[in-house]
């Protein structure tokens, strides 16, 4: 899989990433870690070789399982992880990397990403100066490569780069959820920010695995997204159904045809969590989908028809 910078800095990514919120297992059912394990190590083998993680996921628990799953093979890896909202003083910051690092049986972690901005989720609020003052200490120390952001307006992406170099922003992503094409990725595009979509599936709707009436099993998140609730599911149904041609077109599945637009996307790469081997590879393939400039515009066109009907709210999910 050809590789991209990250950003300006020496880090090379794959265009698809793995995702592990779900191998955490808080907010998701049906888990099991020797599952994930193995979904893992299919993703590295089939050519994704950055993986991305975070302190919350389940307190550490998807970082543990990633260095069991890659640690043999840790020189051939980025790995991505995140600091919460919760922790964003100074000497949190330094005492939440080095969770993470033992998390991960690491002495490093290529990117370090603020995972929400200060004031989420009740958070107490802290000077972005404060926290990229540790940020930048850490890689001054090399147990960091880069510094990234997630969930940030283009406002706050501003403010973070005044004091130190963003070499990444993970916004919410996908042909279903685009608001931050008119917030942030102008400013990613002028500055050289990596864009790393997450939810680039619209969380596996973009699959087209869920019937017009399916019902999620109770604890289950996606149960809050809004593209799975009343009109925008219906609407999102109905745009599945036309891009089920362009795909078989392709010879390739509605989720490959999905991250293949996302990739081709200005600076954009796309995060893709799988629960099983299968899954990871077939992730992996969306990197071989070369979509024709006609075929972008028609499903640019297509995904439209949710996305026109969305508020401006950011945020995914009724929380």
């Amino acid at each position: 899989m050809e590789k991209r910078q990250l950003g300006n800095s020496d880090i090379y990514i794959t265009p698809i990433l793995m995702g592990t919120w779900q191998a955490g297992k808080w907010m998701w059912v049906g888990i099991e870690d020797e599952e994930t394990i193995k979904s893992i190590r299919a993703a590295f083998e089939a050519g994704i070789t950055t993986i991305d993680t975070a302190e919350v996921y389940g307190e550490g628990h998807s970082e543990k399982i990633v260095a069991q799953a890659l640690s043999d093979v840790r020189e051939q890896v980025v790995y991505a992880s995140k600091v919460f909202a919760n922790h964003l003083k100074y000497d949190q910051v330094i005492k939440a990397c080095e969770g993470s690092l033992k998390n991960l049986n690491t002495d490093y972690i290529d990117l370090y990403q603020i995972h929400w901005p200060a004031g989420s989720f009740n958070s107490e609020i802290v000077p972005i100066e404060e926290t990229m003052s540790a940020l930048n200490h850490l890689k001054e120390q090399g147990k960091i490569r880069a510094i990234g952001v997630s969930n940030f307006s283009r406002t706050q992406l501003e403010e973070a780069m005044q004091y130190g170099r963003i070499d990444s922003l993970q916004p919410p992503y996908s042909l279903f959820w685009r608001q931050v094409e008119q917030d942030a990725v102008p400013y990613c595009i002028e500055q050289n920010i990596s864009i790393l979509a997450y939810s680039s599936l619209a969380q596996g709707l973009l699959t087209g695995k869920f019937g017009p009436d399916h019902q999620f099993a109770p604890g289950d998140h996606r149960a809050k997204n809004k593209l799975f609730q009343g009109e925008n599911y219906q609407r999102a149904q109905k745009a599945l159904d036309q891009m089920r041609p362009i795909a078989e077109r392709y010879g390739c599945s509605l989720a490959n045809l999905a991250l293949a637009w996302l990739i081709a996307q200005p600076q954009t790469n796309a995060i893709a969590g799988a629960r099983n081997a299968e899954q990871a590879q077939g992730n992996a393939k969306a990197a071989d989908v070369q979509l024709s400039p006609e075929d972008i515009k028609e499903i640019d066109r297509i995904g439209r028809q949710v996305t026109d009907h969305l508020d401006n709210d950011p945020v995914m999910w009724n929380w």
